[in-house]
């Protein structure tokens, strides 16, 4: 059936025009459904949305070969393979890490991120109707370059929440109708990368994690008419699949004095476990990278999870979450840095010529070209995902795959 919402922004910000209805159910199956309950909705979220310089060229490629694309860069084709599970989620949920740059460039990547606003595009065809802003990159270029960012996903038709132009779009909740649920998304970052900090005179500029800063965004969404809050928080230690201890704090902070409902954490560039914590509150400690390509790939950081939750409410405002995954892989081509043959890549019958991210199950399942070689990648992708994921013991509470390893 057609996915029709409304999904109306209910604060004061200026009225946008909002994400268009996408084919496909509100429900997937495998993924458990009602279990009973009153109203229900479902939500996807994945990881750090970070296109690295390699990434741009790929784009470049591919607007030469399809026509289409913004100012000569096309980054549909790269992302398609996860379209088909972001379009079905009621409520779809991004993680923009770095700033925007002009659309014609210069675009520059680590340590001062300046992507290509063109993503906004791609990220709204993908099905994401709102991204979380707040990173330590949120800073990199200054007021200008969170405006830049903001302003591209206004006109792609994206809300966002984290970074911010003015005070008062800091303090209006970001509240979206989701299947008549009045649903809140709020973001923060554990800091920024030196030598940025935040503007004396622009104090409101991006959220900074703390307990008090938290509680305070959730019940201006609550007074505002909230119905659940999912936060999402930039924290942890880059590339260290486990969380820290400080993660593991601050998680039961939150479940002791927040009513939050859920937590999407990003950060670590590698997948991270799922964890009820205390018996209320499911953390995902990190969804690993949506799309990057860091300059020495290790094979985790090309790693990612799409969280699968459906949203059942039993008893008037009493949330149940149930929690499942989807494992997914950003294929890339040899690298000709380190290739033997004088720094031009080799490519074999199983290597990829592009890059293209991957949902893992979906790919196994389908794709009947695969090579023995490509097929076990794949493999080692899931049930790495799968051990990671559940390695908190979350299996007990109810974590398993989405779509089963075929």
């Amino acid at each position: 059936m057609t996915r029709r919402l409304s999904r109306t922004l209910l604060t004061l910000l200026p009225p946008l025009s909002l994400v268009a209805a996408v084919a496909g159910c509100g429900l997937l199956p495998g993924d458990g459904g009602d279990q009973g309950g009153g109203r229900s909705f479902t939500v996807a979220a994945a990881g750090d949305i970070l296109m690295h310089p390699e990434l741009v060229d790929q784009a470049r490629k591919d607007a030469k070969r399809t026509g289409q694309g913004v100012d000569g860069l096309d980054f549909g084709p790269m992302m398609a393979g996860v379209k088909p599970l972001i379009s079905k989620a009621d409520l779809a949920i991004c993680h923009q890490e770095p700033v925007m740059g002009d659309p014609k460039g210069p675009f520059e990547g680590f340590p001062d991120f300046a992507v290509p606003p063109q993503t906004a595009k791609t990220i709204k065809d993908l099905g994401y109707d709102t991204c979380s802003t707040a990173s330590n990159h949120t800073l990199d270029h200054g007021y200008e370059g969170v405006k830049r960012t903001l302003d591209a996903l206004d006109a792609a038709g994206v809300k966002h929440t984290g970074s911010f132009r003015t005070q008062k779009e800091g303090l209006t909740p970001l509240i979206l109708d989701v299947k008549g649920v009045k649903v809140a998304q709020i973001s923060f970052a554990y800091g920024f990368n030196e030598p940025h900090a935040m503007p004396k005179d622009k104090p409101w500029l991006a959220n900074q994690q703390s307990l008090r800063a938290i509680q305070a965004a959730e019940q201006r969404a609550r007074k505002a008419g909230a119905e659940v809050v999912i936060l999402s928080l930039h924290w942890g230690h880059e590339h260290d699949p486990s969380p820290t201890a400080t993660q593991l704090s601050f998680a039961r902070q939150l479940a002791e004095h927040t009513g939050i409902n859920l937590v999407i954490g990003h950060h670590a560039h590698v997948v991270q476990p799922m964890e009820k914590v205390d018996g209320r509150l499911w953390v995902a400690y990190g969804m690993g990278n949506q799309i990057a390509r860091h300059e020495q790939p290790t094979g985790l950081t090309e790693e990612g999870v799409i969280g699968w939750f459906t949203f059942t409410e039993h008893g008037k405002g009493h949330w149940e979450v149930q929690p499942r995954f989807e494992p997914t892989m950003l294929q890339i081509p040899p690298d000709a840095v380190n290739a033997t043959d004088g720094n031009k890549a080799v490519y074999t019958d199983d290597d990829a010529r592009d890059y293209r991210l991957l949902d893992v199950p979906v790919a196994l399942r389908d794709d009947k070209d695969l090579t023995d070689r490509q097929r076990a990648r794949l493999r080692l992708a899931f049930e790495r995902t799968e051990g990671t994921m559940l390695n908190r013991g979350a299996a007990k509470d109810g974590l398993k795959p989405l779509t089963p390893l075929p």
